[in-house]
């Protein structure tokens, strides 16, 4: 039942009125911190099976084929839901998704750890992507809240940005740890438990807040975007064996014809889920490309490396792990410090200059894998976690800049979309161009090589676009 409206005489706030106010207003830093938290064990329970991809494989007797699967489940939820989720964080309470997301990853992430074989893991897996979807895009509409001015604004997304690099770097670290002392499953629940646990403490630390607008929610939007991800990024995983076949050809159509209907949706629609004006904003196709980018070059090569640094170099799972923090965690102090940068270089800029330091990255990491060294990943590690840092710090804050004020959930929605269909995508490829010439101990040196110059073109391509990408100037 709706409650009465309650007025009062002009220039009177009675005490509980005042009393009311004060509850309900935003807390900066208990918002910042439980954010914080929730999206680093997301992306924690994102980073998890890269270090135990061999052992989980191995009990759910996973095919190398269908391996990619156990990988992309995760960033098949987030593409598909992310801007699905923003959208509605936005209408119906940014609270209240945030919440129902984190609850969510714990329950599907003790699924994940129960699931019997590769079917009903890669469900969870999608599951958790979901679940973590509603975490990501709800965060920054937040913060956004939480942190009115810009000067706050900066520091909050550099902090949140650098959780993301955080939650990087302990997932490796924390399911590895725990699968040497137990197993690939008991990580998983250890992952469950953080989840709930933030989600028991976010309803008193963070206070709702939303921008409804008029009108019904973009149901058909929502679909008909979800289905198109799921079948573009099913075809991308399904392409790896053989990009010819029909089943691919058919996903492939089928999500052209989907994106097709969306655009037609978006465009009829009194509240579409993507505002299609937006394309025509430079600073959000900034966001979104450097996104989509990040994914695609740097965030795949990396979920696929340790892998391989296992296979060719007979590193343990807990000895890549520490070899990834290398990444992860220079990622993490770096971007940690970006926000010194703001009003000295363009958040499109720094864009520009992590796309550099990572294609200058793999390139010293050429012929790594052939050495049978470990050391000689060292240096690229580190310069690339310079890199990553940088676009952590920067994608958050352009994704909120790029869109109006009321819509900051839709902003981060859209950016995050671009950022993990990016990352399915290039998963897929990754694996691909490793595994081209066979999985001997030579053809994967070989793969290797050609997945490193991918992923480095990849990469300066990305910095090129971003600095062609300038904001128009008013006319006078």
């Amino acid at each position: 039942m709706s409650q009465p409206v309650r007025t009062e005489p002009a220039g009177v706030r009675p005490a509980a009125a005042t009393a009311a106010t004060a509850a309900t207003a935003p807390r900066p830093a208990a918002t910042l911190a439980v954010t914080s938290a929730a999206t680093a064990v997301a992306l924690m329970t994102y980073t998890a099976p890269m270090v135990t991809l061999g052992d989980t494989a191995a009990s759910l007797h996973t095919g190398l084929s269908a391996q990619a699967w156990l990988l992309n489940g995760a960033p098949l939820g987030l593409a598909a839901l992310l801007l699905v989720a923003g959208s509605l964080a936005d209408d119906y309470g940014r609270r209240r998704a945030f919440v129902l997301g984190t609850f969510a990853l714990g329950l599907t992430t003790a699924l994940g750890a129960l699931a019997p074989n590769t079917l009903l893991f890669t469900l969870a897996r999608i599951a958790q992507g979901a679940a973590s979807a509603a975490i990501l895009a709800a965060s920054l509409g937040l913060l956004v809240h939480a942190f009115p001015t810009p000067a706050g604004r900066v520091r909050a997304t550099g902090v949140w940005g650098a959780f993301v690099s955080g939650g990087i770097a302990l997932g490796p670290v924390v399911s590895g740890g725990v699968a040497d002392l137990a197993d690939w499953r008991s990580a998983y629940g250890v992952l469950a438990a953080a989840a709930v646990l933030v989600a028991v403490l976010a309803p008193r630390a963070l206070t709702e807040s939303r921008s409804p607008r008029e009108g019904r929610p973009d149901l058909p939007g929502a679909l008909t975007l979800g289905l198109a991800l799921v079948a573009l990024l099913a075809a991308l995983t399904l392409g790896r064996d053989g990009w010819l076949r029909a089943p691919v050809g058919v996903l492939l159509l089928a999500a052209a014809v989907l994106l097709a209907a969306f655009v037609a949706v978006e465009h009829r629609s009194r509240t579409p889920m993507l505002d299609l004006s937006l394309l025509r904003r430079p600073l959000f196709l900034a966001s979104t490309a450097g996104a989509l980018f990040t994914g695609l070059s740097v965030i795949a090569l990396f979920s696929y490396v340790p892998t391989l640094v296992q296979r060719t170099m007979g590193v343990t799972p807990m000895g890549t792990a520490g070899l990834f923090v290398i990444w992860s965690g220079t990622s993490f102090a770096v971007a940690l410090q970006a926000r010194r940068l703001a009003g000295r270089v363009s958040p499109r800029h720094q864009l520009a200059v992590g796309f550099a330091l990572h294609a200058l990255a793999v390139a010293t990491m050429l012929g790594a894998a052939g050495s049978g060294e470990w050391t000689r990943l060292l240096p690229g590690l580190a310069v690339s976690g310079v890199g990553s840092g940088l676009l952590n710090a920067a994608l958050p804050l352009l994704a909120v800049e790029s869109v109006p004020a009321g819509r900051a959930a839709m902003g981060s929605g859209a950016n995050n979309t671009a950022r993990y269909i990016g990352s399915a995508a290039g998963v897929a490829l990754m694996i691909a161009l490793a595994t081209s010439t066979g999985t001997s101990r030579h053809a994967l040196d070989t793969g290797t090589n050609t997945a490193l110059v991918v992923s480095g073109a990849l990469a300066l391509a990305a910095a090129a676009l971003l600095l062609t990408l300038r904001e128009r100037r008013p006319a006078r």
